[in-house]
């Protein structure tokens, strides 16, 4: 991935010591000791490690958006996502997107493209959030949710999505911001 780096940029931290906490699939944590480059000593930063995740902004031939909806234990409600997921060992986060997509809506095809990639907290979090492309994707099957998935698929044009997330209808930031950006680019709204 290219970083961005300009005159005066703070140098990377120095790990001195690295010790894991907690390791389970969904939750591993990682304490490390951190020397500073002008000095400064964090005797305890802790690291959240996860599986790279995806997310898709599918487009349908229609012009329609594919979005779902499911309930999220952490807020209690259900709102408005993108189809997401993790990437698998041995996957790429294309293979992934493709993969969840058809999964969680039945929807397929099309061309496809990287949309953006973002972090949930890069303070804290060691993994990536990819978001794809999707246009002209088709209903191509049925969703083949797994026992813990309660996923309801709808479609919505763009005005309505951007009700969605003017609303509040949306909660999932690293969902928002892809569709966002999506919305803006399609109406040309740029400065």
């Amino acid at each position: 991935m290219a970083t961005f780096s300009l005159p005066n940029d703070p140098q990377p931290w120095q790990v001195e010591q690295s010790d894991y906490i907690h390791r389970q699939t969904w939750f591993t944590v990682r304490k490390e000791a951190i020397r500073m480059a002008g000095g400064g000593y964090i005797p305890d930063y802790y690291l959240l490690e996860y599986p790279d995740w995806i997310n898709v902004v599918a487009v349908t031939t229609g012009g329609d958006l594919v979005l779902i909806r499911q309930y999220r234990h952490g807020v209690g409600d259900v709102h408005y996502e993108l189809c997401a997921g993790c990437v698998d060992p041995g996957e790429t986060p294309l293979e992934a997107a493709q993969r969840e997509l058809l999964e969680e809506t039945g929807y397929g095809g099309g061309q496809w493209q990287p949309l953006m990639t973002l972090s949930a907290n890069p303070g804290t979090h060691t993994n990536r959030s990819y978001s794809f492309l999707a246009l002209g994707v088709e209903k191509i099957g049925e969703q083949d949710l797994e026992l813990t998935e309660e996923i309801a698929v709808w479609t919505v044009s763009p005005v309505e999505a951007l009700t969605v997330l003017d609303t509040g209808q949306m909660m999932q930031s690293l969902h928002a911001a892809p569709l966002l950006r999506y919305l803006l680019g399609s109406f040309d709204v740029h400065p």
